[in-house]
């Protein structure tokens, strides 16, 4: 069949520092042009229709996550549940699973977040000018992700710094050195703290990852338990963290909008449709396991594609104005967190701790927050994505 089919067009134009800076555009004009496309400079397949992206990962056994040439192997040492499919997926992400339960998010962690948030909301200065992206938005996602994994005594600065170079790592599709220079060299600090908070839990078991890993019937091996702590600290940072700042940039950019979400206590909305416009994790790859086709065109068997669920969520034929921040859309069906069995296993702890705790405590305790200049905010990003700053006035 693929030998009466052309192959997707090649574009050697498009660089990496592009999609890093700015991508949207990019991706508006693939949606028109050229929805499939190989790009030389991240070695991918690229596809920005959000029918195609969810074929994808809806179907694991043709598109597996099995990429054999990802910048994650060598950014976090190991063959990771990311890059795994099947029984031997399940078995790493349910290892986890206790800690991310509705039971446990309700009993455990909504409280203990409702009182971090408290904590470090109360330290913001009223009637001053601050960056809401350093002092708040990166800590308390900080600090919650290290009680959740088992790893309390990781400082903020710690599992930031952490999570920042692990994310470059695995995002360097450009191959470049310096970032896996980083990541090798915080890779053993992970793993030793992970070691000593092991020993601990060991004697006193809680309700954390690292705890029910180590103490389960049946335990993963521990270069397993390694890569999976430091899976969820390169994700489950950036994604509570980008999406609160997005959140409250697209609230104070339109203020009519922003009065009605205070009106109507819309913060779930706001949060699914904060995930939507700017989406935390923009891109993934998988790998052809059989010749296929997308859209006309042979892709075939060892090909890797890559899924960008950020243009996804802007495609024409899904949202009006996808570019725009709209709360109140009548539907909103994107996919910021994935589908299929890579589905982000800390959704349901973004939108609880994000969406009905953080953005009600926030605007309750500054409801005339303003952005003094929105041009000031920088964005960045390719394979994750937000702003790097938000300096907001707190009134």
């Amino acid at each position: 069949m693929l030998k009466t089919l052309e192959h997707a067009p090649l574009d050697e134009t498009i660089t990496f520092d592009q999609l890093v800076l700015d991508p949207y555009p990019i991706y508006k004009r693939l949606r028109a042009e050229a929805p499939v496309l190989r790009v030389k400079a991240v070695g991918r397949t690229f596809l920005t229709k959000a029918a195609d992206t969810k074929r994808v990962k809806d179907d694991p056994v043709l598109f597996s996550s099995n990429d054999p040439d990802t910048p994650m192997q060598p950014a976090y040492r190991a063959h990771t549940l990311m890059r795994k499919d099947g029984p031997e997926h399940l078995a790493e992400r349910m290892a986890m699973a206790p800690a991310y339960s509705p039971k446990t998010i309700s009993q455990v962690w909504a409280p203990l977040y409702r009182q971090l948030a408290e904590e470090y909301v109360s330290r913001l200065p009223r009637g001053e000018t601050v960056d809401l992206y350093a002092d708040l938005c990166g800590p308390i996602a900080a600090r919650i992700l290290a009680h959740i994994l088992g790893i309390p005594e990781a400082t903020d600065k710690e599992m930031q710094d952490w999570s920042q170079i692990l994310i470059d790592g695995a995002g360097n599709f450009a191959w470049r050195p310096e970032p896996f220079a980083r990541t090798d060299a915080i890779n053993d600090i992970i793993d030793r703290h992970v070691d000593r908070m092991a020993e601990r839990l060991r004697a006193e078991p809680d309700s954390s990852a690292l705890s029910f890993m180590i103490n389960a019937d049946n335990p993963i091996p521990m270069s397993q338990v390694y890569s999976n702590i430091k899976i969820a600290i390169g994700g489950g940072i950036n994604e509570p963290r980008d999406a609160l700042a997005t959140i409250v940039y697209g609230l104070l950019t339109d203020r009519e909008q922003f009065e009605e979400v205070k009106r109507q206590e819309a913060w779930g909305p706001a949060f699914e449709e904060g995930v939507r416009w700017v989406a935390p994790i923009q891109a993934s790859s998988r790998l052809v396991t059989e010749d296929t086709e997308i859209r006309g065109f042979a892709i075939p068997k060892g090909d890797v594609v890559m899924t960008i669920q950020a243009s996804a969520n802007h495609d024409e034929e899904v949202f009006d104005h996808g570019e725009r921040y709209v709360v109140f859309r009548k539907k909103n069906p994107h996919q910021a967190f994935g589908s299929g069995p890579h589905h982000c296993a800390g959704a349901h702890i973004a939108r609880r701790t994000v969406g009905q705790i953080m953005l009600p405590l926030l605007f309750d305790r500054f409801p005339n927050m303003t952005l003094p200049d929105p041009s000031g905010v920088k964005w960045r990003g390719f394979g994750f994505r937000g702003p790097i700053n938000l300096p907001v006035t707190l009134n």
